[in-house]
């Protein structure tokens, strides 16, 4: 077993990885714009010349989702998770942030940390697992999505589809610094429409305002953190609130007649986004924001699930154990963030946590965004040992669960 997962280990070299996660970035893929498809070409191009088995499926015009495969489809095996857009790259950046450029031993480049870097680290892990023949009859996937940085039409394409493949555990391979994340809330974008009436400013009495209607809504809002902290969920905290925008009124003059409010609900597993949203409806029509003209719209325009794995879970031990035996111990926690990965566990019913290279709160979704070679170089290692032990030498699992 140690010849063999050293063999494995042998195949991985950083330069592969910093080659491919340079292309990666350098296909930019900002959104929203829709823009996803030259990156998702890079990819099949480089896995092609690799020999994976190949799957694109078009969820919009331009926006393939693309899944690359290595091993059987005879028994369920791993599912790396990714996404091919990025944010966009704003201002602030002492490099161009999508000509991607190694420095002081950083790769820099919009996603390089979010999360170029990750699925270049899996697919080096994958091409390791075929070299090496350390493969089986289950398979090993990278499932890399369009759209996860806004309204999740890649994902919600994903657990809809109908798979050649089975799988027990997926790892979705946002940049964690190579902690085992077993859970995180997921989210929802509620907007909320306030219609009223317009009339001069000299006399408004004579319309509905819909901007002052919208105030008692956010204090409505506000008013509704401390019932969430009563609630809160042992590991992953309380739900929370935020507003996000407000938009509404032409003009100075004139009685406001429309209004619209964007909201961030956090939610904790098992709650639904729509019920969220119906149950705030209700709260504002029982305290009397709505009528007399005044009319409330409560919409769901993004959700996002959250999941909890636990601890003592073969995909968690198989995780924690790789990133031990590649880098050292880096133990487990629980994120403050959203991912695809909640998708998995809710529609899929898939054992998921998150793991990658990079710094999410240090790095990810800022100017002059970067990652560690060398921790790319850690992860494709323990991507390689966990999806090896997993499906190719289930002995080495058994061990490690005594």
């Amino acid at each position: 077993m140690i010849e063999t997962e050293q063999r494995l280990l042998d195949e991985i070299d950083s330069e592969d990885i910093v080659d491919l996660a340079s292309a990666l970035i350098d296909a930019g893929g900002e959104n929203p714009g829709a823009t996803e498809e030259s990156v998702a070409m890079v990819l099949v191009d480089r896995c092609r010349q690799l020999g994976f088995d190949i799957e694109i499926e078009e969820v919009a015009p331009g926006r393939p989702n693309v899944v690359v495969s290595v091993g059987g489809a005879e028994e369920a095996g791993v599912l790396f998770l990714g996404h091919s857009d990025v944010v966009p790259a704003g201002g602030g950046w002492s490099t161009d942030p999508f000509d991607a450029v190694v420095r002081e031993g950083r790769l820099y480049g919009r996603g390089a940390c979010d999360m170029k870097g990750g699925i270049a680290a899996v697919v080096v892990a994958m091409a390791a697992l075929k070299r090496s023949g350390t493969l089986s009859r289950s398979p090993v996937s990278l499932a890399c999505l369009v759209d996860e940085e806004d309204t999740g039409l890649g994902i919600r394409a994903f657990v809809a589809g109908q798979h050649t493949r089975r799988y027990t555990h997926c790892i979705v391979a946002e940049p964690t610094d190579l902690v085992t994340i077993t859970g995180c809330r997921g989210a929802a974008n509620l907007e909320i429409t306030v219609s009223g009436r317009s009339a001069h400013a000299g006399r408004p009495s004579n319309g509905r305002n819909a901007v002052s209607a919208a105030a008692r809504i956010v204090g409505l809002i506000d008013s509704m953190g401390e019932e969430l902290k009563a609630q809160a969920h042992p590991a992953l905290g309380p739900a929370t609130w935020n507003i996000g925008t407000i938009d509404g009124g032409t003009g100075t003059s004139m009685v406001p007649d429309r209004c619209v409010i964007t909201v961030d609900r956090r939610l904790l597993p098992g709650e639904d986004a729509r019920v969220v949203a119906s149950r705030l409806q209700s709260d504002i029509e029982n305290v009397g924001i709505v009528g007399d003209g005044i009319e409330v719209a409560v919409d769901v325009s993004m959700e996002m699930p959250g999941f909890l794995t636990s601890e003592n879970s073969d995909t968690t031990v198989a995780a924690v154990t790789a990133v031990t035996d590649a880098v050292g111990f880096r133990g487990t926690d629980v994120w403050t963030a959203s991912c695809d990965g909640g998708f998995v566990v809710r529609d899929l019913g898939i054992e998921t946590v998150v793991l990658g290279p990079g710094e999410i709160e240090s790095q990810a979704h800022q100017p002059d965004e970067s990652v560690s070679v060398q921790q790319l170089c850690d992860s494709a290692r323990a991507y390689a040992l966990l999806a090896s032990r997993i499906v190719a030498l289930p002995a080495v699992m058994s061990e490690i669960r005594g």
